[in-house]
């Protein structure tokens, strides 16, 4: 392969490209031909048909940074990394510094790339059940998670209103779908329901929440589509726009492992949450500004958690 060759498509540099967001993004990209960097601190198989870039971004130097995606010529950078951390350390790590980071570098490439950095809904914080999140809502966060994925969605809002960088900002409702995060309750769980035998009985914690989902392909697809969009230095919420009732998708789970509902049974120790117990996104600006819908069938989304459905990656 030439020079020329390797620069002919629009390319996508995809941060924590390994994880359940952002493998889903790779897929979307190459799916949209573009050519696929996967940067991310440690090589997983399923990011093998991209080109892979080892980098530990909350780690890495700024002008580091910056040269890898100069070199790499890259149009658009993907903020996929982070997640549930476990102590505040790790969070500020991953979802403040590394945020600031990747901003001051992105300012630095000549080829002024377009950023879509993934948040969370959860960074309005809690509000009053029945009320739907849309984008006027004033983040109030109460819980360390969510008020660092705060501050590094206002880092990159920050940025852009300054002119330094060309950015956009996705708050996603809670991610399921296929290879889910293990650290996430669903994630979990759908591990254990692989392991539980017939006959089994599986002690279970369930918080009484109603919560937004969408699938991880489906946030791929908004994700894939922001990049294109002319929306700059606003922030879109990604939601179904229904709060789903999470011992719902418990027992929906439970079901597609071809377990009995007696399988579980519910005990009643306390559930921390590191979101709220009610979120419902408003959908309206999402299809408005990036045309975008949530497509993956709820009962599909159960079943890929369990691996029942072919998934590309």
């Amino acid at each position: 392969m030439t020079i020329t060759d390797r620069f002919a498509r629009p390319r996508v540099a995809v941060l924590g490209a390994t994880g359940c967001v952002g493998r889903q993004v790779c897929a979307a990209f190459a799916g949209a031909d573009y050519e696929v960097i996967a940067v991310a601190r440690r090589f997983a198989p399923h990011i093998a048909g991209y080109r892979y870039r080892s980098l530990d971004v909350g780690g890495a130097d700024v002008p580091r940074l910056a040269d890898m995606l100069t070199a790499e010529r890259a149009q658009v950078v993907v903020n996929a990394t982070g997640g549930w951390g476990s102590t505040e350390h790790e969070m500020t790590y991953s979802h403040v510094d590394l945020v600031k980071r990747l901003v001051e570098a992105v300012a630095e490439v000549p080829q002024r790339p377009r950023l879509v950095h993934v948040g969370t809904i959860h960074e309005y914080g809690p509000v009053a059940p029945g009320t739907v999140i849309d984008e006027n809502v004033v983040p109030a966060p109460r819980t360390t998670y969510a008020q660092t994925k705060l501050a590094g969605s206002e880092a990159v809002l920050r940025a852009t209103a300054a002119g330094d960088v060309d950015g956009v900002v996705l708050r996603l409702v809670n991610v399921f779908g296929p290879h889910p995060s293990p650290a996430s309750f669903l994630g979990a769980l759908s591990a254990e329901l692989r392991t539980v035998s017939p006959g089994q009985t599986l002690e279970l914690s369930i918080a009484e929440a109603q919560r937004d989902h969408i699938d991880a392909r489906d946030a791929a697809e908004a994700v894939l589509r922001a990049a294109h969009a002319g929306v700059v230095g606003e922030v879109i919420n990604i939601g179904r726009g229904t709060a789903l009732a999470l011992r719902d998708l418990v027992y929906a789970l439970v079901d597609a492992a071809g377990l009995d509902a007696n399988a579980v049974r519910e005990v009643g120790t306390p559930v921390t949450s590191k979101g709220g117990d009610w979120t419902q996104a408003s959908t309206t600006k999402a299809r408005e500004r990036l045309g975008w819908t949530a497509a993956v069938p709820v009962a599909e989304s159960v079943r890929a958690m369990l691996g029942a459905l072919p998934v590309s990656v």
